[in-house]
Parts: C-alpha cells; structure tokens; sequence
C-alpha cells in the first residue's frame, strides 16, 4: 500500500511541474521578464499533506471528530487539520484562531 501511494504522490508531482510548464500566462510573464533583460529561474516548492480518511468519513461524507455535542457538524467552515495547514502557510482566518485555541484547551 505505501508503494503505491508514493506512486500516486510522485505521479501528482509530475502533475504539477507539467502544469506548470505547460501554462501559457507563466510562458508569458517568463517571456516579458526576459525581455526586459533578466534570465529566469522558477524554483516551486509543494508540500503535500495527507490525512488518512476514515471508514465513516468515506461513506457518510462526515470528517471523524467534526461532530458538535449534539451529533451534527460543527458550525464553522475549517476542521483542525485546515487551520493547521492553513497556519503553516501562515495564513490566519479571522474568528477560527479563537475557536481553536478553545478546541485545544478542551
């Protein structure tokens, strides 16, 4: 299984660069900035996350842990793992630090 999902991350890798390098708004900021004199290199760095989606999650469409005390969804748009990702990318979104911190302490 670990194989074959290293497979699939390289194969979105290479999604990635070819989408890239096949983009015609890049080829054509490339070509302007060449234009004006400069040589461009364009190095992009990916970080892909992965989270391990549960049974339930798969078929009831739940995410496992986003239930609210009454067994509904909770309210707010982003689970733990978003703000998490979105904090890495540092990135913050207003109103859901503070649920977080709340969810932490609990």
């Amino acid at each position: 299984m670990k194989a074959r999902l290293r497979e699939l991350i390289q194969q979105l890798g290479e999604a990635i660069h070819e989408s890239v390098i096949e983009s015609e708004q890049i080829a054509g900021v490339v070509q302007d900035i060449r234009r004006h004199g400069f040589d461009v290199l364009l190095m992009l760095e990916a970080t892909i996350g992965l989270n391990e989606v549960s049974v339930r999650e798969r078929f009831e469409g739940t995410p496992a842990g986003t239930e609210g005390t009454d067994g509904n969804a909770e309210a707010g748009p982003f689970t733990q793992t978003d703000l998490s990702f979105l904090k890495s990318l540092r990135i913050s979104v207003e109103g859901e630090a503070e649920n977080a911190s709340e969810s932490d302490t609990e």
